[in-house]
């Protein structure tokens, strides 16, 4: 239903969707990708949140090559239509085939071509199969090597944009076939090669101590305090 209240393009579901629907379009989702793509080595499985509602999510695992051939099928079979965040993570002591980490946060929201200066709102509790909203979460872990990279999802959800630069900005994990790559947190003037999330970077606690102000009066400490991190 569209009404004529003035917005840009607003989504109101109205009402929370009740757990037999978070639960049932998670399992739903998990088992169509591992019925297409089981052979193919990627997992996906259903997860519950520890916290709050607990409400279930998808959780997938994939290899480099796989990414875009599954990203295309989680938007255009699944309707995941949102990208949410990247995360990028640096593990230097871990084994050959893991030295780096992407984890990519996706949403299924049932939004479809929302016009400007209307209002959809739609009753949670009414929506049935994809329609239902739904977060993913995929894992894809890098080969340890100083040139981590993983293909772009750049051209297929455009808040992937921002996350990939931001992501290659502080870790250094190289998105492929990204358009305009640049820093947009550390200055653009800083040292080629510096990602300050990067766990060679080396800082040592003492003298920073006010990193741990403890404005509780516990006089708690760090355990790692004055250790080289």
């Amino acid at each position: 239903m569209a009404t004529n209240r003035l917005s840009w393009g607003m989504i109101d579901l109205g009402t929370t969707i009740t757990q037999g629907q978070n639960s049932e379009a998670a399992r739903a989702a998990s088992d169509e990708l591992n019925e297409r793509f089981s052979e193919a080595g990627i997992v996906s499985e259903v997860i519950a949140h520890s916290a709050g509602k607990k409400q279930k999510f998808v959780r997938i695992t994939c290899k480099p090559s796989q990414w875009r051939g599954l990203a295309k099928h989680l938007k255009h079979k699944v309707g995941v239509n949102h990208c949410a965040m990247i995360t990028g993570t640096h593990y230097p002591d871990g084994d050959s085939s893991r030295g780096w980490e992407v984890a990519y946060h996706l949403h299924r929201w049932p939004i479809k071509d929302v016009e400007a200066h209307t209002m959809t709102v739609h009753e949670g509790e009414k929506l049935k199969g994809k329609d239902v909203p739904m977060e993913f979460e995929v894992f894809i872990s890098l080969e340890a090597g100083d040139s981590p990279s993983v293909p772009s999802i750049q051209d297929i959800w455009e808040g992937a944009d921002w996350n990939e630069k931001e992501t290659w900005d502080l870790v250094g994990i190289d998105f492929t076939g990204h358009v305009n790559m640049h820093r947009v947190l550390n200055p653009h003037d800083s040292p080629v090669g510096f990602h300050p999330l990067q766990r060679q970077h080396k800082i040592r606690y003492h003298d920073f101590n006010e990193m741990y102000d403890d404005p509780q009066g516990f006089g708690r400490k760090p355990v790692d305090e004055g250790r080289v991190k």
